[in-house]
């Protein structure tokens, strides 16, 4: 049941071109910076990439961006990249972009295994183009299916052997979920305890979903936007 792998670049093993992956985060708070450099380095290519971000220009998925190794981004929020922009104006990327509650349902759909669900998020906008609609109980709802991936990459603030996971603050938002909806799910953490170490109350995400598990190194763990009070 031991899990554990040496690094980002064992992790990473089975990766190909033309794959879908999920990469969790919010922002860029508890994204799985080292799996992102290798990918980067492994230069897969053709990737539907699943995440709320973007990233920004010199970090995060903007560096997969920037060497265009992914081919389409389904997101909430992807305004803080100058790439991103430029390669979406310019036919370059596709972009499927979805409210942020129904991404985060449609990851959480997949991982439980329900194909579809109804929700009315995107009723009456280009959200709604070519999907089903129905009434219940006299308001309109649209049909969204399940979103999966061949592999979810997620980072966690601590990890034991088995792979079970406890996160902190806002990485809490989509890397759970995505940790159920990958075919292989590879865990990063910033510490990795024996099995057994972790308070069972505290895990988020069980071991049973993760494939692989690391000890991540080096986070910058930057911040998106900071807003400070002037003096």
């Amino acid at each position: 049941m031991n899990k554990v792998v040496k690094n980002a670049d064992e992790a990473i093993i089975g990766l190909q071109d033309n794959m879908t992956i999920m990469v969790g985060g919010f922002g860029l708070c508890g994204i799985p910076e080292n799996s992102i450099a290798a990918m980067l380095k492994l230069g897969a290519k053709g990737l539907t990439v699943i995440s709320n971000n973007a990233g920004v220009d010199d970090f995060g998925l903007g560096l997969l961006l920037k060497t265009k190794q992914i081919r389409k981004m389904i997101s909430s929020y992807v305004g803080e990249n100058a790439e991103f922009e430029r390669q979406l104006l310019a036919g370059e990327l596709e972009v499927e972009l979805i409210p942020q509650g129904t991404l985060a349902e449609r990851i959480r759909a997949g991982g439980a295994g329900i194909p579809a669900f109804f929700t009315p998020a995107g009723v009456g906008t280009e959200v709604a183009i070519g999907k089903e609609v129905r009434e219940f109980e006299g308001k309109t709802y649209l049909m969204e299916q399940w979103l999966r991936a061949d592999f979810s990459f997620v980072k966690a603030w601590k990890g034991d052997t088995m792979g079970n996971l406890i996160f902190r603050g806002t990485a809490r938002n989509f890397n759970p979920m995505m940790a159920t909806a990958g075919k292989i799910t590879i865990a990063e953490v910033e510490e990795l305890v024996p099995a057994g170490e972790l308070d069972p109350n505290q895990i988020h995400v069980s071991g049973v979903y993760v494939k692989r598990i690391f000890k991540g190194e080096n986070y910058e763990k930057r911040i998106e936007q900071r807003t400070i009070t002037k003096k």
